[in-house]
């Protein structure tokens, strides 16, 4: 099913609000010098990157998805997905240990992030289903052009291990006048489509899929599109709310801090009651660490930028053994979203967004969060149709459907606005997702229980070890409790 919607700007409803203003040096916290950076770890095996994920100029994005390759060149499509059991290693672990490297699947990635990893089964296999049935409200996913394929691909997906159906509609942004007849079809963005709908279904099965297509691949566009996706949650799921999910990024501009409101629940649900809860994703790169700079919207510190990971098999029975930092991860520290206050609607770190505090004091916003699976040669099969079929493809765009869906299971549904009747429910900002997500680092049981630390690897930044990096974040999801 599809719409052509505009979208409606909502203005802001003045609230009282209460913070406390964090005390702490000036500094430069999260920025590194030469010498405390480590050189990236080799990539294993070919890549290929599509040019659609290639460096747009400024003012436009690109998607952040790879493609695992023989020879570096665009690989043909899988004509079936295929599991062979210990086959020819690819890669050597961060530790030496040589180990197996392929195609992942909704089994074995849902056995790792919300099972138990350490159980038998729970390798790749071409059947067997998914994760159990979960889920709530609507994951929106915004992207740039057409994919005139993408309900019959989720269809596809679905049927080959298989998984439950996917409610799926799709809404085109162009009520800003953009493209009157609709986005054109893009054979980059259409894989990047396919991947995004497909993965945000995984985890959360019940969750209908909403993707939102803008009218090109500019800020302008896609900022559009990203309030048509909010807003389309706001209207259609008032009482649950859900996620909305970016994989492309570009680069940082002055004056971005304006547009950080768009990613963020309280520009759009103030006639409701400062209700639903609705929480951004967005993929933090791949072209490894960034330096004094982060992508945007990755480098937004009201959503969650999402890092990418390498996963490790054993050569003789595919059994899991771990996780390391993947080399392209994007990671930095952001020269825009700077530490300020007292704070205000839009802008950069400050008491209402102080989760990396006790890590950086009073310094700019640092990036990625959380996790996952982005190695392509780890990566995860997609089915896209336009393009000939399935592919095995990593990239940080897959980490952050995958994310926003295992966040929609874990069912806590947060965004940026709390209401309590001590305050006469008067709304005050934070950025929830986050505080949950760092406030357990310190702690010894709750830290290890529910996250995995990812302490090998190199994405050329600061050395990869205990607690937060610059490469995997927290680390990477293990079940769902504290998500």
């Amino acid at each position: 099913m599809r719409f052509s919607i505009g979208c409606k700007v909502l203005g802001l409803v003045t609230v009282v609000l209460f913070a406390m203003a964090a005390i702490a040096q000036e500094g430069t916290a999260g920025r590194v010098s030469q010498e405390q950076l480590v050189p990236r770890t080799p990539q294993a095996g070919n890549v290929f990157v599509p040019d659609s994920s290639k460096e747009a100029p400024a003012g436009f994005a690109h998607t952040t998805y790879v493609l695992a390759s023989e020879d570096g060149k665009k690989p043909a499509a899988l004509s079936t997905p295929i599991i062979k059991l210990g086959a020819t290693p690819t890669g050597v672990s961060p530790d030496g240990l040589v180990l197996i490297q392929g195609p992942e699947t909704p089994n074995s990635m849902g056995c790792l992030y919300v099972k138990n990893p350490s159980t038998a089964g729970c390798i790749p296999n071409v059947v067997g289903g998914g994760p159990s049935a979960a889920g709530y409200g609507a994951i929106a996913i915004v992207d740039a052009y057409d994919n005139p394929d993408a309900a019959t691909d989720v269809t596809t997906f679905n049927a080959q291990w298989p998984l439950a159906a996917t409610n799926f509609t799709k809404v085109w942004a162009n009520g800003n006048g953009d493209c009157p007849n609709g986005p054109p079809a893009d054979a980059g963005w259409a894989l990047e489509e396919s991947l995004d709908i497909e993965w945000a279904h995984v985890f959360a099965p019940n969750a209908a899929i909403v993707l939102v297509e803008a009218c090109s691949s500019s800020y302008t566009d896609l900022f559009y599109a990203e309030q048509v996706a909010f807003e389309y949650i706001a209207t259609n799921y008032p009482t649950t709310g859900g996620q909305v999910t970016n994989s492309w990024q570009g680069g940082e501009f002055s004056g971005q801090n304006a547009n950080d409101i768009l990613f963020t629940d309280y520009h759009y649900v103030g006639g409701q009651g400062w209700k639903p809860a609705i929480l951004a994703f967005a993929s933090s790169g791949d072209g490894g660490y960034e330096g004094a700079t982060t992508g945007y919207p990755s480098g937004n510190p009201w959503l969650i930028s999402a890092g990418g990971t390498s996963v490790y098999r054993k050569s003789t029975n595919d059994y899991y053994y771990s996780e390391g930092c993947w080399s392209g991860s994007g990671g930095g520290v952001s020269a825009e979203e700077l530490w300020q206050s007292p704070p205000t609607i839009s802008n950069g770190m400050g008491p209402w967004t102080d989760y990396q505090y006790p890590i950086f004091g009073q310094g700019a916003r640092v990036t990625p969060d959380l996790s996952f699976n982005a190695d392509p040669n780890s990566g995860v099969y997609v089915y896209s149709g336009y393009n000939g079929g399935w592919f095995q493809v990593g990239g940080t765009s897959v980490s952050s459907p995958s994310l926003a869906s295992i966040i929609n299971r874990s069912n806590n549904q947060v965004g940026s606005v709390f209401l309590h009747a001590i305050t006469g429910n008067n709304a005050f900002f934070a950025a929830q997702e986050n505080s949950l997500l760092y406030s357990q680092l310190p702690a010894v049981t709750a830290y290890k229980t529910n996250f995995y630390d990812v302490t090998t690897g190199s994405n050329g930044g600061p050395k990869v070890g205990k607690g937060y990096d610059e490469c995997t974040g927290v680390g990477t999801p293990r079940g769902l409790l504290g998500k």
